[in-house]
């Protein structure tokens, strides 16, 4: 049996597409119809388009199973564009991802109806991190519309949590004279992700969505958007370089290959590492006079950086390295936020997977402590911080027993069992 993608329901700003899984896929879904929304009306918006995010997010689970999808009508430009992303993840990923075909009742070439002319601008995946930001930088002089995506990061149901990163994202927008786009979708609540967490944990480095889903899914999730305003690019910031070697669900023989009628998908900055990213703001910054927010996380509970997670630490650390105040761009930083940060490290605080020890190599690869730094105690810590074996810290800090013995139980147990103790599985999207 397929996977069935019904015909997309468009009002206004909205789209909305039922999902019917065959029985061996309900597991991975969890009843409610894919929605997304925009802050333009997408109502004039192709069909063969407005299918677009709702495939981008159902194909990896098919296709991890060996399932077809049967779809009313698609993009034939995207439609070769799913069948190349799922030979590129069959490869990353052999030990499941057993492929499945896409049958579409309506193959359709929307450029037949449209000039390459009415494609003339760009936009952006837009979080206000490192990456993104490095992103704007390098593309400034394209005034690229920066996109945000609720449902994410930031789940769909956290409004108020939402309120406070687009506030962020809208500051960095007015202060350099941007547009701003933002997309709120259910897809990770359309998708039953902790069980698909559960599932599949043991093939990835990482949750389901990063390591497989992201980079097909946020720039897909653009289509429709990209239809009303004329993008013929969005960029995507990349989560690393050539020299990461494993699988990810964000990579240039993914990204640069999502197409849809006149726009694609473009993995930006591949070939610069976080540190090297994190210098090239600092270079900006240093040459334009600008102070803006960097967002790392949103673990505070306000949508802004808690200053104490793993991913703050090393970004703050970072930041000095590349001679940035962390201070002056959204963070809480002084000499004793080193020692915790030493002391977090050295007791096996975080769960540290291949890309967090392939970030802090990165740092370590760039430690340099002839130079003046702009917080008290920076010297001593990367002193200590370049003798540091990182792969042997994360060796010792692994995941809590409980966790693989839930996921063990999830990718066994019947799909009514799993769906009475739903709440358990719940807590995995912790993660």
């Amino acid at each position: 049996m397929s996977l069935v993608v019904h015909e997309p329901a468009i009002d206004g700003s909205a789209i909305e597409c039922e999902v019917t899984p065959p029985r061996e896929l309900r597991r991975f879904f969890t009843g409610e119809p894919f929605r997304v929304e925009y802050d333009v009306d997408v109502s004039s918006v192709p069909r063969a388009i407005a299918t677009i995010p709702v495939l981008a997010h159902v194909c990896p689970v098919a296709w991890a199973n060996g399932v077809d999808v049967d779809v009313p009508v698609v993009d034939s430009t995207y439609l070769d564009s799913l069948e190349h992303v799922r030979s590129v993840l069959s490869q990353m990923y052999p030990t499941f991802m057993d492929g499945g075909e896409i049958h579409a009742s309506e193959v359709v070439d929307t450029r037949s109806d449209r000039s390459p002319a009415d494609f003339d601008d760009c936009g952006m995946l837009f979080s206000g991190g490192v990456d993104s930001v490095a992103s704007y930088v390098r593309h400034r002089d394209e005034r690229p519309t920066l996109i945000s995506v609720q449902g994410w990061v930031v789940s769909v149901d956290e409004d108020d949590r939402w309120d406070t990163v687009k506030r962020h994202v809208n500051t960095f927008a007015a202060d350099h004279d941007l547009d701003v786009q933002n997309v709120r979708s259910n897809m990770l609540s359309c998708l039953d992700t902790p069980m698909l967490q559960a599932h599949y944990k043991r093939f990835v480095d990482g949750a389901w969505y990063s390591s497989v889903g992201h980079g097909l899914g946020l720039l897909s999730l653009c289509a429709p958007l990209s239809d009303a305003l004329g993008f013929d690019t969005v960029y995507i910031a990349s989560s690393h370089t050539e020299a990461f070697g494993q699988p990810w669900g964000s990579h240039p023989d993914i990204d640069d290959n999502v197409r849809w009628s006149y726009t694609r998908g473009d993995h930006d900055g591949y070939e610069l590492s976080r540190q090297e990213k994190v210098e090239l703001v600092a270079e900006y910054v240093d040459s334009t006079g600008r102070k803006f927010p960097i967002r790392t996380c949103i673990h505070d509970g306000n949508g802004g950086n808690c200053n104490e997670c793993e991913k703050c630490y090393r970004t703050m650390v970072g930041m000095v390295l590349a001679g940035i105040d962390p201070n002056r761009f959204g963070y809480e930083m002084d000499e004793r936020t080193f020692e915790a940060t030493r002391e977090a490290l050295e007791r096996r605080a975080f769960v540290m997977d291949d890309h967090t020890v392939f970030h802090w190599q990165d740092i370590q690869d760039h430690v340099r402590v002839d130079r003046d730094f702009p917080i008290d105690g920076a010297t001593e810590f990367f002193e200590w911080l370049a003798t540091v074996d990182i792969e042997e810290i994360a060796k010792s800090a692994s995941t809590p027993v409980h966790h693989k013995l839930i996921r063990a139980a999830a990718r066994n147990v019947p799909y009514p069992v799993y769906n009475s103790l739903y709440p358990v599985y719940d807590r995995l999207n912790a993660e």
